[in-house]
């Protein structure tokens, strides 16, 4: 159960690392434009935002990643709990005011993987 949980908490950290990416530095590009239903012109308009929410997301790939790499495993274990919780009130609080697929996206592997964290 811990290797799962470890492999779990690994993906999420990767997704919000994808996430960085698309909103830092693919933000104009077609391929986040597509992923994130904007315009050319409205992802113009609002590269500077999406740039720091993009590092929002990397704070939080940073943090699941501290936790996996803590060396000590109980308190590695809390860091990974806290920061996939902040996962999950992201990801509501965006699907209630942003685009309601983000609870399935983010909220719901983040969710799976703070179960298994909570099991293990």
């Amino acid at each position: 159960m811990v290797a799962l949980s470890v492999i779990l908490v690994a993906l999420v950290a990767l997704e919000h690392i994808y996430i960085l990416i698309l909103e830092m530095f693919m933000w104009t590009k077609p391929r986040a434009m597509r992923i994130f239903g904007t315009t050319k012109a409205f992802a113009e308009q609002t590269k500077s935002l999406a740039a720091n929410q993009g590092l929002y997301n990397g704070f939080l790939a940073a943090g699941l990643a501290w936790g996996l790499l803590h060396p000590d495993d109980a308190f590695g274990r809390q860091i990974q709990l806290f920061f996939l919780a902040c996962v999950l009130v992201a990801a509501v609080y965006g699907g209630l005011t942003a685009k309601r697929s983000i609870v399935v996206t983010q909220g719901l592997p983040a969710l799976i993987a703070l179960a298994v964290v909570l099991l293990a």
